[in-house]
């Protein structure tokens, strides 16, 4: 479902849109009541049988919008219960990150064979040969799988002459990497904490809207409210998120106009990022360690200490480009000012949320949900002045967004520094990936190498708040790259400035 629009993503940002809104107009807390009948108005559904169910879908999603924890499905309480407790600048949203609303999980088959209408019959019926359990019958001219017997070894899925047989899988599992999706008693989607990474691909492979994350929306445009300066720092993969008309002059005009008091590229932290990275690796392998992990996916690198807990060393110390460039806005503009990273990833959220990260980053928002701020305040991109986005950042830093790009970095960097090293990579994309390659690091196959481990297929342009298909944001991607002031990260000048901002804490 990725990079398809649905019905699904209008639904979700008509939420995000009204949520806005309101917090825009400041508007008491029983509007947020109406919102349900704004976005799913008449007596009819318009996507579930029962409207009455497709507004209190809606009444969750606003409350995990807001920041707040969905009522229990024996609650019926309105929609404004509680948003007292969010309506502050400073605060965070409570664990569990990602959510599941129940009563809109449609307790999809999970891991089932099931032969279809597809079947003719066949005289062969090889399917009921190579079953190693009897599990397969023929009668009535078609094949039938007894489920008691099954054991899902799948042999009767390739054998099939016509395709007929199928394994029937849960999408929200299917798309997990992590295999943090299970079902309740009930036969619902349930999540396992303990194995979540909070990476999003569940939330947005789901068909009926039953997973969601939790947004901080609220908070930031409260902060834009107060005395205290607001800050936005835009990752790299913002390249053409939001269409041809959003181009780069255009963003600090945007960002203006939605509140914020100046915008910072993260692909500058993305810069320092790499300088680090690489002399680290440079120092520490493999005659410390004998291979190191990137750093810059939280989602990555919060799998691969859950796989490897002996060893958390071995994904790289260096900070994020987030909380990079976070550091370098509080350095600039003072510590009491706010800084709300906008990108491609849920799990930065999480992230935001560590107790040592806190202080750089107080907000962090996906691409979506600023999507819905925008139309929330009516922003026409071909109504705002153009401005010079004078970039400080490297093609280096900008290619962190896609797969590969970290790396390639990191070893741009190091031949600079060390020409005749040889510096051996692997990139993978996608949790389940990402995991082959650390029990192949683990079981020491990969000493030696530089790993980077993207979360989200494609890198961060596929990231769980993005807008765009992967192919646009990748052709996007690629002319900013092209179009950066630099080549490499060593060509910039924020060696020193990267200095200062990691020591000001």
């Amino acid at each position: 479902m990725k990079g398809t629009y649905t019905s699904l993503n209008n639904l979700r940002r008509q939420v995000f849109e009204e949520v806005a809104r309101l917090a825009y107009e400041q508007a008491p807390y029983e509007a947020f009541n109406d919102v349900p009948y704004h976005i799913i108005s008449g007596e009819y559904g318009t996507y579930r049988d029962s409207v009455f169910l497709e507004r209190a879908v809606v009444r969750q999603r606003i409350r995990l919008a807001v920041g707040l924890s969905p009522h229990r499905a024996n609650e019926n309480q309105p929609v404004s219960k509680g948003v007292e407790a969010a309506d502050r600048p400073e605060c965070y949203y409570e664990p569990p990150l990602i959510n599941v609303i129940k009563f809109a999980c449609n307790a999809c088959p999970d891991n089932v064979i099931h032969v279809t209408d597809v079947c003719q019959g066949c005289l062969g019926h090889p399917c009921q040969e190579v079953c190693p359990k009897g599990a397969i019958r023929v009668y009535d001219h078609k094949s039938h799988i007894d489920q008691s017997l099954c054991i899902k070894c799948g042999r009767c899925i390739r054998e099939c002459p016509y395709g007929a047989i199928i394994r029937q899988e849960r999408p929200c599992r299917k798309a997990c990497g992590v295999d943090a999706i299970r079902s309740d008693e009930h036969g619902l989607a349930d999540i396992d904490y303990d194995k979540c990474v909070s990476c999003g691909m569940c939330l947005v492979n789901c068909p009926f809207g039953a997973i969601a994350d939790k947004s901080q929306i609220y908070q930031c445009i409260q902060a834009i409210h107060s005395e205290e300066p607001v800050y936005a720092i835009v990752a790299p993969a913002i390249a053409g998120q939001f269409g041809p008309k959003c181009t780069p002059d255009k963003l600090r005009p945007l960002f203006r106009a939605l509140g914020f008091n100046g915008v910072w590229q993260v692909s500058a932290g993305a810069d320092i990022c790499t300088l680090q990275e690489a002399e680290e690796f440079l120092k520490l392998v493999p005659e410390k360690q004998p291979f190191m992990g990137t750093s810059c996916c939280p989602a990555w690198s919060a799998m691969a200490k859950k796989l490897v807990p002996e060893h958390p060393e071995m994904i790289s110390m260096a900070l994020t480009p987030m909380v990079f460039t976070g550091r370098m806005v509080k350095h600039k503009f003072g510590k009491d000012c706010k800084v709300c990273f906008v990108g491609p990833c849920a799990a930065k959220k999480l992230e935001a949320q560590r107790k040592t990260i806190r202080s750089d980053v107080d907000f962090v928002l996906t691409f979506e949900e600023l999507a819905g701020m925008i139309a929330a305040k009516g922003i026409e991109f071909d109504q705002l002045k153009s401005e010079p986005w004078d970039s400080i950042a490297s093609g280096d830093g900008e290619g962190f967004a896609q797969s590969g790009g970290v790396a390639q970095a990191v070893v741009n960097r190091a031949r600079e520094l060390e020409p005749d090293k040889d510096v051996k990579t692997m990139a993978a994309e996608g949790l389940e990936n990402c995991k082959k390659m650390v029990m192949m690091a683990k079981t020491g196959k990969l000493n030696g190498y530089l790993l980077e481990g993207m979360a989200c297929p494609g890198g961060c342009i596929a990231g769980a708040g993005t807008i765009q298909p992967v192919a646009k944001s990748k052709a996007s991607l690629a002319k900013a790259v092209k179009e950066a002031p630099f080549a490499r990260c060593s060509e910039t000048s924020l060696k020193e400035a990267g200095k200062a901002a990691a020591l000001d804490n």
